[in-house]
């Protein structure tokens, strides 16, 4: 029979950490840290392969299970000397979800499950605090009617504030346990409204519900959605943990908090984190009260005048320390922990990969690595590269003027300006039509999580720095400031007051998440320094690389900012968008306009001194460097006109009637441009232009050449060959004018002609291609297009229904098909090596910035990948990672 179930505790268990994806994260980690001799209360693990089949079977669960849940579930009862469902002395259990990847918030969890009006009463006789079990029971109807019977939150707060009113109260501390017990019987009255059916008393049917409901929720749509923007996929499921409850709210000997055994916020080698006395676990992360500092050293950085665990309970302290300094030299990674203190004893009740910000995961790698815990290819290995991105953007300058409102914890770092929103939904509705958010919220729940993800940042008037808010955000890289409880939020009106301003729905605020400021207005940013961690990661990485990285530039500014990040020359300078510019895209009006040759040659011979210098000014910035060129690519009806305005203008520059001007517009308007008179066609039919352009080039590299002594290196591409004799015309064409310009000048520069891959024809023919092509680069941007027929603008609609139903992973735009479209890439590499084994081979399409785009391109031997000058360091990561890992598996990153 089929395992089903894992039991952990007293210093065993049957699991392990490595069995994750059987077990979950949560599951995995607990059967760790018992066998590691922690303390853990006692508990089983139901695996992922149950959520499959439960899933697959209509809700049913596998043969077996129930028994072998009995047996565990005996087994927590003998270890922690209690029974389930027992009068006098019950046991206690939480029910918690556990995914092999942490998805924090995103499922549910029942707490205190197992009581009933009978076994509260042995709760007050274990503890001798009928408030507290009563309080207990209270928690646990409300959390229970919520997550498995649907009887939603709100109406069980709402009997308990008219409850406080009516008693003049207005904390919930101060209610006793005869308000506890009154609001018990009110709660159960509610569901029973709400329902048409009593609350279940029998601890067995809450199990088995609660159980249900845990599946049940990993296909919530917070969690869907959560999946769906870490790309984390469905079919893994998730594990169910039934776990002994301990309890933190007994009395002032017991406490809960979450710690990270490093900083998560900077990387610092210092213990971190939060607690409360005399509370539950939820009462920390849900930002309900103000959480207290564990250490002296956290206390006083944030200013709290609230005593730290280590001034109330020092022993317990230097217990906390000592487990903690065991979990994380066993795992060898930074470790987000939970734990609760009930009666004096310590509890572990979590312990797993802490989530980090992109400044923390550099600090913490690279310090590791210089420790000796981790080597400086398992360091390279543990970064995500697309977490780098939050170190890539401006910061806030230090010397503007700033409107201070408050000042709030800093939650996740980075600088955020955006229009005040107050909700998920309106944030996406606001970011839809392209404004750029801030969310506000008195506290995030998992339920905002989309408004999050689409927000610039996040500002919460509750909560800690492990409150939901500050772990989702730090997640995702966005600037958060949580627990600003000088603002008072007015969700109704639309506003938030502090310190006598008002601040409504559409106001521009700015964050600034390594400081915890909120300010009024958009302050001015500066560029990062990438030196530091940064740098020193980057030096490890560049040293395992075997891929060189290049940039998609054509300005000063974008070679400049790619020259900043690291990039070994440019992969795609695209010259039409040089001809753009208000005095030269006249020129090229005139150039179409023209009816014959002669007046092409004429309205050429105007832009080259402008083509001229725009490759003198690259060749200048990447001396030394190859300059990949792709000439002219559109289709020429682009740089027409088309209102009124702009057609009778260009007809008096031009001096012709407007009417031709019309006419040459319907003329050249294609039904799909796509695949009509584009790339080298235009060379074909209109030589004249590539001259042009190849004349531009070569005069630019001799002028670099000579002055600053490092001749420039161009390679000369032509775009959209499907054809082997379409190449021999356009490298004539160019030839032709590097030997006129170089006998003009009297002096040489080596240059090379290659070809975009970008067809499929052309991949197909790249053995004959690479008789006359020196260098191919792939264009996966229309390989893709024109491989599955899918225009990358159009397509958007429908692409999302796409990856929802499994037809693609990915959105093939963004992450290379490698079953379609990297096969043809596959097939032209081998092709053209086998033609020209010198050949050499470089991806030039937004695909050259993405990780797992990159890794295929190491698998199918490029020899550089190009991106746009931001993602120039995720490439060199990413190249890094596929290197070493296409030499020996090595763990995955965090």
């Amino acid at each position: 029979m089929s395992k089903w179930v894992y039991s952990f505790g007293n210093g065993k268990a049957e699991g392990r950490a490595d069995m994750k994806n059987l077990l979950g994260g949560k599951g995995a980690n607990l059967a760790e840290m018992s066998n590691l001799g922690i303390a853990v209360p006692a508990g089983f693990t139901i695996t992922t392969e149950v959520c499959t089949a439960f899933y697959d079977n209509d809700h049913a669960y596998p043969a077996g299970l129930t028994d072998q849940v009995v047996t565990a579930l005996a087994r927590v009862e003998e270890i922690m000397g209690a029974r389930f469902g027992d009068a006098n002395n019950p046991l206690l259990v939480s029910v918690r979800s556990g995914a092999r990847a942490s998805m924090p918030g995103m499922m549910d969890t029942v707490l205190n499950l197992g009581l009933n009006d009978q076994t509260v009463q042995g709760l007050i006789k274990q503890s001798g605090d009928a408030r507290f079990a009563y309080d207990s029971y209270r928690r646990f109807i409300q959390m229970f009617s919520d997550v498995v019977l649907g009887v939603e939150h709100y109406h069980f707060e709402e009997i308990l504030e008219n409850h406080k009113e009516d008693k003049g109260l207005s904390l919930d501390t101060e209610l006793g346990a005869d308000d506890w017990k009154l609001l018990v019987e009110r709660f159960k009255a509610k569901v029973q409204q709400e329902l048409g059916k009593p609350f279940p008393e029998n601890p067995e049917e809450q199990l088995w519900a609660a159980v249900g409901a845990v599946f049940g929720s990993w296909m919530n749509q917070r969690a869907i959605t959560y999946r769906r923007l870490n790309d984390i996929p469905q079919e893994w499921g998730t594990a169910v943990t039934v776990q002994s409850m301990v309890f933190g709210n007994m009395g002032d000997d017991c406490a809960t908090g979450v710690c990270f055994s490093r900083d998560p916020s900077t990387g610092e080698n210092t213990f971190y984190g939060e607690y409360l006395v005399n509370a539950q676990g939820e009462d920390v992360v849900a930002g309900i009260r103000t959480p207290q500092q564990i250490s002296i050293a956290g206390k006083e950085k944030n200013a709290s005048a609230l005593p730290a665990m280590e001034e109330v309970m020092p022993g317990l302290y230097k217990e906390l320390v000592a487990t903690r300094d065991v979990l994380e030299a066993h795992y060898r990674d930074m470790q987000d922990m939970e734990f609760t203190i009930q009666g004096g004893k310590l509890w572990m009740l979590q312990t797993r990969t802490g989530k980090r910000t992109a400044g923390a995961a550099l600090r913490i790698a690279v310090e590791m690595a210089r420790e000796g815990i981790i080597t400086s290819d398992e360091a390279i290995l543990r970064i995500d590269p697309e977490a780098l991105d939050q170190l890539l953007h401006p910061t806030l300058d230090p010397k503007a003027a700033k409107i201070v409102l408050t000042k709030g914890l800093p939650a996740s770092p980075g600088a955020a300006s955006g229009k005040v929103v107050f909700s998920a939904e309106v944030a996406e509705d606001w970011v839809q039509r392209g404004e750029k958010v801030i969310l506000v919220r008195i506290e995030t729940s998992p339920e905002d999580i989309g408004g999050m993800h689409v927000s610039q940042g996040i500002l919460t008037t509750r909560g800690g720095m492990t409150s939901h808010a500050a772990v989702v955000a730090r997640g995702m890289g966005t600037p958060c400031v949580a627990g600003a409880g000088e603002i008072r939020v007015d969700y109704k009106a639309g506003l938030f007051t502090v310190g006598g301003k008002t601040v409504r729905e559409g106001d521009i605020i700015t964050l600034d998440g390594a400081a915890g400021t909120v300010m009024l207005g958009a302050v001015p940013t500066i560029q990062p320094e990438l030196t530091g961690d940064f740098g020193v990661l980057m030096d490890w990485a560049d040293a395992k690389r075997t891929m060189k990285v290049r940039a998609n530039a054509e300005t000063p500014v974008d070679a400049e900012a790619a020259k900043r990040f690291g990039c070994e020359g440019i992969g795609l300078c695209r010259t039409e968008h040089m001809f753009f510019d208000p005095r030269r895209i006249i020129n090229i009006r005139r150039m179409i306009l023209a009816s014959d040759e002669a007046g092409r040659r004429a309205a050429l011979a105007e832009l080259l001194p402008y083509q001229r210098g725009d490759f003198v000014e690259l060749f200048r910035i990447m001396a030394g460097l190859p300059v990949t060129i792709r000439l002219l690519d559109p289709p020429l009806h682009e740089f027409l006109p088309h209102t009124d305005g702009e057609i009778a203008e260009v007809a008096a520059i031009a001096g012709v009637d407007e009417s031709l001007v019309r006419h040459r517009a319907s003329v050249l308007s294609e039904s799909n441009p796509m695949l009509g008179h584009r790339g080298c066609r235009l060379g074909v039919t209109y030589p004249e232009i590539y001259e042009m352009q190849a004349r531009a080039i070569f005069e630019a590299a001799l002028e670099i050449a000579q002055e600053v002594g490092e001749a420039p290196v161009p390679e000369i591409m032509i775009p959209l060959v499907a054809t082997k004799r379409e190449l021999d015309l356009m490298k004539a064409v160019v030839d032709a004018a590097a030997k006129a310009v170089f006998a003009e000048k009297g002096g040489e520069v080596t240059y090379s002609v290659g070809t975009m891959i970008e067809l499929p024809r052309a991949a197909l023919q790249a053995g004959s291609i690479a008789q006359t092509a020196q260098f191919f680069s792939f264009g996966t941007n229309d390989l893709t297009q024109t491989t599955l027929g899918l225009s990358r603008d159009d397509s958007a609609s429908f692409l999302e229904t796409y990856r929802v139903k499994g037809i693609y992973e990915r959105d093939p735009f963004a992450s290379l098909d490698v079953e379609g479209v990297g096969e043809l890439v596959k097939i032209a590499a081998e092709r053209g090596r086998a033609t020209r084994p010198g050949l050499k081979l470089g991806i030039c399409g937004e695909h050259g910035g993405d990780p797992q785009s990159i890794a295929f391109c190491q698998s199918v031997g490029l020899d550089y990948v190009s991106c746009s000058p931001y993602r120039v360091p995720i490439a060199r990561l990413a190249a890094a990672q596929a290197a070493l890992r296409s030499v020996v598996k090595q763990p995955a990153m965090v």
